[in-house]
């Protein structure tokens, strides 16, 4: 794919996110598949901050200073330290919005920047900003499909019904 179909990609996501994860009840976004799983409310967290702190600052570093050493990130560890369980759903669901918005945006001031220029990631070597910007579109859609089973899976437990008949999940 072209970095101009990657961005456009990005953008059509962001209506993705916002036709799956609006309009959730507290019950649904609080509510666990299982208890080592996370809820709706720390994956909607977790999308803000890769949007703001891993991708879009990844490509930008990438592009404009990449000989500069890498700022390491914590995903896993932002959850407790970040305190996703006390945030708002609704205002951080629109926070990544808006903030997807802004990255898109931002992106198509860049459609013929170097995208070839690389980083040296410290345990995945060099990764080019073309690298960076293929792997944001590829984390949307692994969360998509996460957010899809988690509906799926929600809906399994709270009718308690054989779904079967619609087909293998």
């Amino acid at each position: 794919m072209s970095t101009e179909e990657i961005i456009q990609e990005l953008e059509n996501n962001l209506q993705v996110f916002k036709s799956l994860l609006m309009s959730k009840k507290e019950v649904q976004y609080l509510w666990r598949p299982a208890p080592e799983k996370w809820n709706l409310l720390e994956i909607v967290c977790h999308l803000l901050d890769e949007e703001r702190d891993d991708f879009k600052t990844r490509v930008k570093h990438a592009l404009e200073t990449p000989e500069r050493p890498l700022i390491p990130i914590d995903p896993e560890g932002w959850v407790k330290k970040r305190g996703y369980n006390t945030k708002d759903y609704n205002q951080t669901l629109q926070d990544f919005l808006e903030e997807r918005k802004q990255s898109v945006v931002w992106l198509k001031t860049q459609i013929d920047a170097n995208w070839s220029n690389a980083l040296t990631h410290p345990e995945l070597g060099d990764m080019s900003a073309e690298l960076f910007l293929a792997n944001w579109l590829a984390h949307d859609f692994l969360h998509i499909r996460q957010i899809l089973g988690y509906d799926y899976n929600y809906l399994k437990q709270k009718t308690n019904l054989n779904l079967g008949y619609a087909g293998n999940w």
